[in-house]
Parts: C-alpha cells; structure tokens; sequence
C-alpha cells in the first residue's frame, strides 16, 4: 500500500497530510502569523508564574508568558515521592488484572504513559497545601489553546525523541501498545530498564520496534541532555520565560506521524525541502533517498487531491458512496453524529440495507474523526437494527477502522437505542475552529428567523407604537425581504394598521440590514 507524507507551504501557514492509497491518515496545520510564534505548542516547556489558586477547582493559573493565562490541575501540580509513585504503579496493575476498565480502550502511542501520569497519586491532598500565589513553577503544554480556552499544563515533564520519550519525573519503564509482538515487548523492555536511572522513566515509541540498544541509548542520552539544559536555563531566567520550544512543524510531522513505512515525502517549498532533508540526513536515516521536492504548476494538495478531502471535512453533510450520508455537528464538549440511508434503498431486505449503509457509515466516521481531529465525547447514532449479530458486526468494523487512528479512544457497545458513545483524546483545535470562524450573520448558531417571524414581530411591536403615537406618521426600516413580505398580498397588514389607527406607514428597505433587523420612527409632533 502506497503511504506518502505531503507538506505544504504558503507564506508563514504549514500544511501536512500523511496519505495512504488517496486517504488521509493524519493531517496537521500551523499558522505562524495569526497569533504570534509563541503560541504554546504541545511539547513547549514554560518557567511559570503562579497568578491564582483556585481551592474550590482544585487547580491554578499560571503565568507563561502568553495572553492567556495556562490551566494547571491538582493531579498535574503534584510531584509525588518515588515510594508513592511504586504504590499506585501496583494498584493499576492489580486493576488493569481485574479488568476494571469499561468500553473497548483503543490506545495511542503514548497510552501507557498517560496511565501513569493520570494517575490520582494524593486524592487527599488539596493544591493549597504545595502551591500559593507567586510560586515559580516548571510546566509543560500538555493541550493547546482550544476555542475560548487557555493552554492546559503540568508538571509532570516528557521529552519525546524518535524512538522514546524521557520522563524526569516519573519513574517508569513502557512499551508503545502499538507494538503487539510479545516477544519484540519483552525485548524492549529489557533494554529500556538497562537504559534508565532509578527514579526516572523512559517510553519506546512505535518506531523503536527492532531498534538496537545503541539506537535507543543514544536518542535516551539526547533527551536527558535537552532536560538539563532546560534546567540550567529555567534556573537562571525570572517567570515568564520560555525554557524550551519543541522543534518546528516540518521537524515535528518528520518525527511525530512519519513511519519508516512511508514510500515518499513530498515537500513544495525550496526552504522547506531543504529543512526536511537536512533533519533526515542527522536523524533519520531510514528515510534517506525518499525525500523529493515538488515543483509542478498545481498545487501540491490540489495535485493529490487533499484540498478536496479538507472541504468535505468543513462540511456537516457527509456523502456516502452508496448515497447514504453522515451529518458531523460539533459542540463546545460533544460531537454528535447521525447517519441516515438517503438515496440508498437496498436490493434485498431493509435490515440488510441499514447494515450496508452502517458499515460504510463506520468507515467514513472514522476517517472524518481522523482529518477532523474531533475530540472528547462523541455519540454515534446508528441507524437502528433488529439483529444483536448485526450490532456486534458494526460495533467491531468501528473498532477495526479506529486502529488506523493515532488518537487514543475507548467505545462503549451499541446500546438497545442505536447509539455508540465513544471518547477521543484532544491534544489541539479542531479543523473547522482552526480553519473557519463563526457565521458573523447568525454569529454562529446556523439559523437565521424567517421573514415570515420577523414581519410578525415587526407587527406587534408596530402595534404598541401607534397606540402610543401622537404624529400621523410612522417609518419603518428593514431588510427587502421584510418589506417585500410586510406589503405583499399574503398579510395586507399595512392598509389593515393604517386603517385602525388613523396613520400612515412609509416602509424604506436597507439592503445593509440584517434579516432580523429593523427600526421603527414615529414622527412626533
């Protein structure tokens, strides 16, 4: 299968599309003019100054330099002791034996991390007691800012190199889930605890499969050096200060979504190509003679058709080949997604057209999930089957298409009611709020009133002004359509208010105005 790495340059915004057989497996974008270089990027290590402790959220602001301030929580500001750490490493264990866990977990790279830093350590303990206003504090970007809301950071530091993450604080020793061979696992394992110090964790990623001790000891003693020079400098520098920035987009997309399976990376710009190549020559050296520089008269992603694939992914409506569709509506906390048959009606039976346009429906709402990069709760509302068997069918065709995703999710069985609630790890914004703003016409809501409700709210509000008027004039101001409605034939309320209140109405349409907007002026004299 043909997987090819496509990025994009257009003055200071960057665009890359990892793309397998013509779909996108994972699509990035940075803006770098918008709101400043700075932006507090995931991976970014802050020196920050505490501005507010929050007791009744247990949780902090803290001061890191940008214009919002970043959102520390209670389990992300505590530093636990290495014999607590031990302690609760053995409870998840005993818990992850009992088979606490509920919905079927699809982990990303870096699940087993997240198992440990997410970790409660001290629910006892109230952020009070170990943190006060003015405290300087070492943080990392573990959100983005996203919509309204500030950075999300913690304390709990990982530096991630090619083949593994270091982790200064946590004493920890995983293996990628995505590694499914046992004994390549057991391997690693091995070499990752012969690597490590007491008292400090070390990751593999995906790649690090069949890499030597001397590969990953060598990417472990780069990581370490980055953490101490971020020390020295985080030492010296006052609160706000930047102790260190992640590597730059194409430098990240080479390291974070480029897998030693990808045929061909494809780069548009001069300056661009240059970057990339000179990153994979130091390194990644598995990706040598694979690098090529674009230079057609297209567009790079109008070439591979990516442009089109973005505007399907802005779009709520989502058609299926069969003629069926998905409509994708996305909420400040949940997305919800409806699939419905459409033009497809079947040759058989209606069960037997409701599964086919499921399973075509779980394909796609995975993909858009993907490329969309939707996050936090999303519910799923299949359309509805007799048969158990045919639930269980769909439910595992979603659970197999989600795999191809790097995100980690975890989704609960098809309930009696059709639906399938799911979560989905959100690190950065989704694609319409980085790429759309709200409608400044319905200011986002998607609807406008009809001229029909505006003319009858424009009528009443007529109706208390000539009760109270006292000249024998009354001018009223709105959209043509409103106008055009008001003295059509269909309401006759003109002749019938004039008529009743012994005034005459003069009616100015605005073409500027708003559907919804109007101004009524009585003459007073």
């Amino acid at each position: 299968m043909s997987k090819e790495l496509i990025i994009n340059q257009t003055l200071n915004e960057f665009r890359a599309a990892l793309i397998e057989n013509g779909e996108i497996i994972d699509f990035l974008m940075y803006r770098g003019n918008e709101v400043g270089e700075n932006i507090p990027s995931v991976g970014n290590i802050y020196k920050g100054k505490v501005l507010k402790v929050l007791p009744g959220m247990q949780s902090a602001f803290v001061d890191i330099g940008w214009e919002k301030a970043a959102f520390l929580y209670v389990d992300d500001a505590y530093l636990p002791t290495l014999e607590e750490q031990r302690q609760m490493a053995e409870k998840a264990k005993q818990a992850e034996q009992e088979g606490s866990r509920v919905g079927q977990v699809i982990p990303d790279e870096l699940s087993t991390l997240s198992e440990v830093v997410n970790m409660k350590f001290r629910p006892d303990l109230s952020i009070e007691s170990f943190l006060k206003e003015g405290d300087e504090v070492v943080v990392q970007v573990a959100k983005e800012p996203i919509s309204t809301k500030g950075p999300r950071v913690t304390r709990h530091v990982t530096l991630a190199g090619r083949h593994v993450v270091f982790m200064p604080y946590i004493e920890h020793t995983g293996v990628s889930r995505r590694i499914e061979n046992e004994e390549e696992r057991d391997r690693l394992k091995g070499v990752l605890d012969s690597i490590r110090p007491e008292g400090t964790g070390i990751i593999a990623r995906t790649v690090a499969e069949g890499q030597s001790y001397k590969v990953l000891k060598n990417d472990y003693n780069m990581l370490v050096k980055i953490w101490k020079d971020v020390l020295k400098s985080a030492e010296k520098a006052k609160a706000p200060f930047t102790a260190y920035q992640d590597l730059n987009f194409i430098q990240r997309v080479l390291r974070d979504i480029t897998d030693e399976d990808v045929d061909q990376i494809v780069v548009d710009s001069k300056e661009g190509y240059k970057e990339a190549d000179k990153f994979i020559q130091r390194l990644l050296p598995n990706l040598k003679g694979k690098i090529k520089h674009y230079e057609e008269d297209t567009p790079i992603f109008e070439h591979y058709g990516i442009d089109l694939e973005i505007e399907r992914g802005l779009a709520n409506k989502v058609f299926l080949r069969s003629g069926g569709s998905i409509n994708i509506d996305q909420t400040e906390a949940l997305v919800s997604i409806d699939v419905n048959t459409g033009k497809f009606v079947g040759r058989k039976t209606l069960e037997e057209t409701i599964l086919k346009t499921n399973l075509e429906a779980v394909k796609e709402i995975a993909y858009q999930l993907r490329l969309r990069n939707c996050g936090g709760i999303i519910i799923i509302d299949f359309i509805d089957m007799e048969k158990e068997e045919n639930r269980k069918q769909v439910y595992q065709a979603l659970l197999e298409a989600l795999k191809k995703d790097r995100a980690k999710t975890n989704v609960l069985p098809i309930s009696g009611l059709g639906l399938v609630e799911m979560t989905r790890k959100r690190t950065r914004d989704t694609l319409t709020r980085v790429m759309c703003d709200p409608c400044p016409y319905c200011e986002g809501t998607g609807r406008v009133k009809s001229t029909i409700t505006v003319c009858y709210e424009i009528v009443r509000e007529l109706t208390k002004v000539l009760k109270k008027c006292k000249g024998t004039k009354v001018y009223v101001y709105a959209h043509p359509e409103v106008t055009a409605r008001l003295c059509g034939s269909d309401l006759d309320v003109i002749e019938t208010l004039e008529s009743a209140y012994s005034k005459q109405l003069i009616l100015r349409s605005e073409n500027s105005y708003h559907v919804e907007q109007y101004e009524i002026f009585p003459q007073e004299y």
